[in-house]
């Protein structure tokens, strides 16, 4: 009998899902699917991987769990796939802390020192825990593997980890963590069968979305990255402010009156590209604005995203390559193209035929720097380690 994982990958209010055979040495995909919040009465859609509409079906919006969609999609797999055993559900979870440096099973403990972290990654633990709670409530006996965002990063080191506060506080935890590991990571991979000549080499992964964050990679591993305590860090993103001076925050409280609560929303909610350009997080219906203030929210975009790649190229002591991933950055051939100008002091050219047709690889043949683009896919980095997890095996 062919095994089965479940990959959950928890976002600000739907859930992407995939069914992956790991019966072979590789993951392959079965089905994907998104469990969808964004409506009134959440929907859960199941598609194959070449994306034909498998299933469909809508929860009471009363079931703010999602526990019958959850039910539902365990239901579909066991109807669909039934030859099949689903040996684990892999998540996707933001913070590990200190203490997680690679997937580890879920149990009550994990989960509660997981619960824990909850103030380093306010918007996005506490999403990526209740899936974990709903299925132990509904199959309790079915294992739960846990892959951490901030895993890839793990080694970093001072002073790349370390923020110029006492050390007690460092002691406690406080330190640069970073984010979008399982994204890097995949990446990474896809980076030494694609150019395995830039493996060794000084490389920058810029992962540009809703949130994004850079890795600076050297011999495929990370040694610097924007995010930082918490996914709040870096560059401007959908509605995060990204770096910010601290004053800032001490003169929304002692001036304006905010709450801690009311900042934290502010950061987190209303800022970034959103609270830039008042008109819409979204890459896409900004670069389709007429709308000054969207040109000024994507100029400010560019504008920080090159400055920290600079930075990174810093840490590396040099730069030799560029790739760019997640939805802006596998999508948006106007920002690609904003952030290689801004970056043509460091040789950076990019060929505009190959970045209008996104190709792997988008560098003009004078640029001293390779410019690429590779999609991530970070449910099948989660379906490789849950494999070699209950394999016994081990993923560097």
């Amino acid at each position: 009998m062919a095994d089965t994982v479940l990959v959950l990958n928890s976002g600000s209010s739907s859930i992407k899902f995939g069914l992956f055979d790991i019966s072979a040495t590789e993951p392959s995909l079965l089905c994907k699917g998104l469990l969808d919040e964004h409506e009134a009465k959440p929907r859960l859609v199941v598609r194959s991987p070449s994306g034909e509409d498998l299933f469909e079906t809508r929860s009471d919006a009363a079931d703010a769990e999602g526990s019958h969609l959850f039910a539902d999609v365990l239901a579909f797999i066991e109807e669909r796939f039934g030859e099949r055993s689903l040996r684990a559900v892999g998540h996707r979870i933001v913070h590990g802390g200190p203490d997680y440096s690679g997937p580890v099973v879920l149990t009550d403990e994990v989960t509660a020192k997981l619960e824990a972290l909850t103030p380093l990654a306010p918007l996005h633990q506490p999403r990526c825990l209740a899936p974990v709670r709903t299925l132990a409530a509904i199959r309790p006996a079915l294992t739960q593997i846990a892959c951490f965002d901030t895993a890839f990063h793990h080694g970093l080191a001072p002073p790349a980890s370390r923020f110029a506060i006492p050390r007690r506080f460092e002691a406690r935890g406080l330190r640069r963590y970073g984010f979008h590991g399982l994204s890097f990571e995949y990446v990474a991979g896809r980076l030494g069968e694609i150019a395995p000549e830039l493996v060794a080499k000084r490389t920058v992964i810029a992962h540009l979305g809703n949130g994004a964050s850079l890795c600076a990679l050297r011999h495929g591993r990370s040694v610097d990255t924007t995010m930082g305590l918490t996914p709040l860090d870096g560059l401007v993103m959908g509605t995060r402010s990204g770096t910010i001076d601290p004053g800032v925050l001490l003169y929304l409280q002692q001036h304006e009156r905010m709450s801690l609560e009311d900042v934290q929303h502010l950061l987190y909610h209303e800022s970034g590209l959103l609270g830039v350009s008042g008109l819409s997080a979204d890459m896409r219906t900004l670069l389709a604005s007429g709308e000054a203030a969207a040109r000024e929210a994507v100029d400010l975009f560019t504008f920080r995203a090159a400055q920290a790649i600079a930075m990174m190229a810093t840490t590396l002591g040099g730069f030799d390559g560029l790739v760019f991933t997640g939805g802006i950055g596998e999508h948006a051939k106007e920002i690609r193209s904003a952030i290689g100008e801004r970056l043509g002091w460091l040789g950076v050219r990019i060929d505009a035929a190959a970045n209008d047709a996104a190709r792997e690889r988008i560098n003009a043949d004078d640029s001293a720097v390779d410019v690429l683009v590779i999609p991530t896919n970070e449910e099948l980095t989660i379906a490789r380690h849950c494999a070699a997890l209950i394999g016994g095996r081990h993923i560097t």
